[in-house]
């Protein structure tokens, strides 16, 4: 599986971008999308992930309502919604991609990466 992500750019505090993933190749094999974040000099840190079908999600508690994870399995794409943006949300946000049914929040879990979008929130 491909994925490309893109959506990234220079934001002002308490904007709304909305990131976009494209998948390509077998992505039905990877039930579990997720996004990761990050910022410079920090590790890779967990955001938000969702099932195939879309009925479920899980998010980090540090964007846990103002983000939102959405997928559109026609397209081949997976959103995430991003509100009320602070300066320490910049990073740069990757997608990423699981199979099996259980979510996780470990990058070396998911085995399917795109390159990152990167995102700085301006105050």
């Amino acid at each position: 599986v491909q994925l490309q992500a893109s959506g990234g750019g220079l934001v002002q505090a308490g904007g709304s971008p909305k990131l976009s993933c494209a998948a390509s190749g077998r992505t039905s094999s990877r039930n579990i999308m997720g996004w990761f974040r990050q910022a410079p000099g920090k590790e890779r840190e967990f955001v938000a992930a969702i099932n195939w079908s879309g009925g479920s999600t899980y998010y980090a508690d540090s964007v846990k309502g103002r983000f939102t994870i959405s997928r559109d399995n026609a397209k081949g794409t997976v959103y995430l919604q991003m509100n009320s943006l602070k300066p320490e949300d910049t990073a740069v946000y990757y997608c990423a991609g699981r199979g099996g049914l259980v979510f996780a929040s470990t990058p070396s879990t998911y085995d399917s990466w795109g390159q990152g979008t990167e995102v700085t929130v301006s105050s």
